[in-house]
């Protein structure tokens, strides 16, 4: 935004704490010539002077006060004002340094809390999670250009197999071009959710968190069937507000989830949902192999597999738990994960009591 060049703030305090000091200066020598006037009367001239002698003595006196007055305002009050706005100074330059693109600088002002502290601490803050997010959006970039340079990758491969050997069996290509142009496409519309969750562009609708979890049950039984696992659905009637359409994407992620990092066979599925004082909770659990913790705090990062857990061919693109994360978030909710004693892994979903959304 172009201004129009103006006082600096200091100048403006200087001034203000000279002009002040004058009108108190002022005022003060007023009253004192007041006071001296008072012992003046006409018929006492041997006691007494007059009000012409009185006010020609105390007229350059009063100058001179005035002059001494407006210097030593002036001087001091450019003195007090640069100590004063000194805070100021370091938080104008921090500001700098971070829209030049740094954002690793920090303020760290010392002292005794005041006003300007609390500006830079919270400064401080903005800088420290604006780093930490850009920081997670280019490790997003990169990861994501990766994922989808993999499924490219292998439909040109495939294609320069079937240029160079024109008797290959085109079936087979078909259903492998497929296949590899099914894959890319989930990833496309995981990225596209992931981005709509995370720019909040959604209308808050009230909702019931079990119903939606019995929808998502519902839709899923015949994966958990065909796997050998049983699902079980419990819970009372837990009001939430947001996008029924991101939350259940949200629940059939985390089922999903649940069913193919399990045992082989006779495997469970526990889906809960509660209404706590804070607001509504869903909980999915799930049978499986024991996992580490450290493990489990990177299985929300996008395109994060947890390595020691089952695979199959249903496993997905590597954003289903950091979908859950982002719609989470974007409802004011929280998301923890946390590995079950006798192995798999238990999640829960916080959602406050009348959770707002940004749209």
């Amino acid at each position: 935004m172009n201004r129009r060049p103006g006082l600096s703030v200091r100048l403006k305090l200087t001034l203000s704490y000279a002009g002040f000091l004058m009108l108190a200066g002022a005022l003060l020598l007023v009253a004192g010539y007041f006071t001296l006037s008072r012992g003046v009367h006409p018929g006492v001239i041997f006691m007494v002077r007059s009000h012409a002698d009185l006010l020609r003595d105390f007229a350059p006196i009063a100058a001179m006060v005035m002059a001494f007055l407006l210097v030593f305002g002036l001087l001091g009050g450019w003195l007090l004002a640069g100590r004063m706005l000194a805070p100021l100074t370091h938080i104008t330059d921090a500001t700098r340094i971070a829209a030049s693109g740094s954002l690793s600088h920090r303020i760290r002002l010392p002292g005794r809390s005041d006003e300007f502290r609390e500006l830079a601490d919270a400064f401080d803050t903005m800088l420290a999670r604006l780093e930490a997010h850009v920081a997670e959006q280019q490790r997003f970039a990169a990861n994501a250009s990766h994922e989808l340079r993999t499924p490219l990758a292998i439909t040109q491969t495939l294609l320069d197999v079937a240029r160079k050997d024109p008797n290959r069996d085109t079936g087979e290509l078909v259903d492998r071009l497929r296949a590899v142009n099914t894959r890319a496409i989930d990833l496309t519309e995981a990225l596209l959710l992931l981005s709509r969750a995370d720019q909040r562009s959604f209308a808050g609708d009230h909702v019931d968190l079990s119903l939606i979890a019995e929808e998502a049950t519902e839709t899923l039984l015949p994966l958990a069937e065909e796997r050998g696992l049983t699902v079980e659905t419990s819970g009372e009637t837990t009001p939430a507000v947001g996008s029924r359409t991101l939350l259940l994407q949200l629940t059939t992620n985390l089922v999903h989830n649940a069913i193919v990092h399990n045992v082989p066979e006779q495997g469970s599925v526990w889906v809960t949902t509660s209404v706590q004082p804070t607001g509504a909770t869903l909980t999915v659990e799930n049978t499986g192999e024991k996992l580490d913790s450290q493990l489990v705090a990177t299985l929300a990062e996008p395109f994060q597999r947890g390595t020691k857990r089952i695979h199959s061919g249903h496993a997905g693109v590597g954003l289903g738990l950091a979908i859950v994360k982002s719609i989470a978030h974007a409802h004011d909710g929280t998301l923890t994960l946390s590995p079950r004693d006798g192995g798999g892994l238990r999640v829960t979903v916080e959602l406050p009591a009348g959770a707002q959304n940004g749209g």
